[in-house]
């Protein structure tokens, strides 16, 4: 098959959309396929490349201001229609619907070609770091979920990655197409348990006789990562312990201040951002995995750390309870409440059966989600749409 993946959000931009359409585009040009990726470029000026076994073309691009590590392609409307024309793909698939997703949904309808939408984000990982929207924030919210599904309904057919996205907004009332929850997936070859190299403590200055809690993710405010800031404060009245804070964004600066002012900043490590290959390595020095963000359609950053082994403390809010699954791989504390995340980090990290119990239960539900299932899933939908 031709595979056209058009995503405003790809490689190197980190984050769940960008790791995503990525391991989507390599797995499937693995498997025999021709790809195509359509995405922003990090320099501005447009210009193609050769990523590992597939083409990506970049369009030309701007600072995306809200997000300072993301870029956007605005005006992308004749490079997508001249890149659909010459590369004539068999099926087309729009990771977001901004600006590189409604060119490719303009023209793949124009053409004819069938086409699969993946919906990753709610209107609420915008809004919230837009400070002078917040507040018209509800109404704008409403407008973009209703845009989001007259998007959509455009398409063929429609993923979600867990089956709580789907309920969460009520898509499948609005939406009127095949829609499907498909797992994100992670590659089980990269993500394993094991115990760390020593030069990867070296590297980051990490301690090896405390626990580390661990969050990998952008530092950008539906984050919540103060909240873990905060627990983990609460957390040192009591334990020794390590915090390690694994990404970047608009709220690293204040996430550090509020370290300092807290009195915990030489118990806290912020890495920035970091390569793959020291990412996976990092997952292996966690003793246990935070995540307090509301924000998440599936987290590909916890299922990595489950692979990796780590029991997780997760807030009980989007689809996280779908991984994070209370009393069996982990436990889950209500919005914002550091005062229950504190405890259940406590609890992980002293009772060492328990902990262990939980990481094997983490490995399990993990094995679920290989990448190789999801690959195969994708291609089954494209064949079926294709011959249809």
């Amino acid at each position: 098959m031709k595979i056209l993946i058009a995503s405003d959000l790809h490689y190197p931009t980190i984050n769940g959309v960008a790791t995503f359409s990525r391991n989507l585009a390599r797995g499937l040009a693995a498997r025999g396929h021709e790809v195509l990726v359509i995405a922003p470029s990090q320099t501005s000026k447009k210009f193609k490349e050769v990523d590992d076994n597939h083409i990506v073309i970049r369009t030309a691009s701007v600072p995306f201001l809200p997000y300072q590590n993301f870029r956007i392609s605005p005006t992308p409307g004749r490079e997508v229609k001249r890149i659909i024309e010459e590369f004539d793909p068999d099926v087309i698939h729009i990771q977001m619907l901004m600006w590189i997703g409604q060119a490719a949904m303009k023209y793949g309808n124009k053409y004819g070609i069938p086409i699969v939408t993946t919906n990753h984000a709610m209107p609420e990982n915008l809004m919230d770091n837009i400070v002078l929207l917040a507040p018209i924030a509800r109404p704008i919210n409403y407008m973009l979920t209703q845009y989001g599904a007259r998007f959509h309904s455009k398409a063929d057919y429609v993923t979600l990655p867990t089956q709580s996205a789907i309920d969460m907004f009520n898509a499948s009332d609005k939406v009127k197409v095949p829609m499907e929850a498909v797992s994100n997936g992670i590659d089980l070859a990269h993500f394993t348990p094991g115990k760390a190299p020593t030069a990867i403590y070296e590297k980051f200055g990490l301690p090896t006789d405390e626990p580390i809690i661990t969050f990998v993710g952008r530092l950008d405010a539906e984050k919540h990562v103060y909240v873990l800031v905060k627990a983990f404060k609460q957390l040192l009245e009591t334990q020794k312990a390590h915090l390690l804070i694994i990404g970047d964004g608009q709220e690293a600066i204040n996430l550090k201040e509020q370290a300092r002012a807290l009195n915990i900043f030489d118990h806290v490590t912020f890495t920035g951002r970091v390569s793959e290959e020291d990412k996976e390595e990092l997952h292996k020095v966690g003793t246990v995995f935070a995540m307090p963000s509301p924000m998440e359609l599936q987290s590909i950053a916890t299922l990595e750390a489950m692979a990796s082994g780590l029991p997780v403390v997760a807030v009980n809010a989007g689809a996280l309870s779908e991984l994070c699954q209370d009393g069996r791989n982990g436990y889950l504390f209500e919005l914002d409440d550091n005062k229950t995340m504190a405890e259940l980090l406590e609890k992980v990290i002293t009772d060492s059966a328990e902990h262990d119990r939980m990481s094997k239960e983490s490995l399990a539900i993990a094995k679920t989600h290989d990448l190789n299932t999801t690959l195969a899933r994708f291609e089954a939908i494209y064949t079926s749409l294709i011959k249809s």
